[in-house]
């Protein structure tokens, strides 16, 4: 697993990415990565810069909360943290689009409804783990 940190003007969250997933290694390589947030619900996505690779994956559109996953069709990505819109009484996250799961939040994730939209996350390798 490769280890991340994700930082919002509150707090800092820990995440890891799967090592197994091209894009994945690319985003990770590719840290740090900052960028406004769009939030939706409790969850939160954010263009990703251009990156040349073929991305595999299974789609999917419900998931668990603390999931991280690109959004291929706007080239995005997608933190999950608690219900969206789209979510039934079970409250898992669910996406209108098919996405491709990269990742998870490890830890406590509550706080990150206080990210804020439009407010700045930065993306970081945590390599004190």
């Amino acid at each position: 697993m490769l280890n991340v940190r994700l930082i919002t003007r509150n707090a800092d969250f820990d995440a890891v990415l799967d090592d197994h997933n091209d894009l994945a290694l690319a985003l990770w390589f590719a840290l740090p990565l900052g960028s406004p947030i769009n939030m939706l619900g409790d969850s939160f996505f954010f263009e990703l810069p251009p990156m040349t690779l073929t991305v595999e994956g299974e789609r999917e559109k419900t998931f668990e909360k603390g999931d991280i996953a690109y959004w291929p069709g706007v080239h995005a990505l997608v933190v999950m943290f608690g219900p969206t819109p789209l979510s039934g009484e079970d409250g898992r996250p669910v996406w209108s689009y098919g996405l491709i799961k990269i990742g998870h939040l490890t830890g406590e994730f509550d706080g990150l409804s206080e990210a804020g939209d439009r407010q700045k996350v930065t993306f970081v390798q945590n390599l004190d783990v």
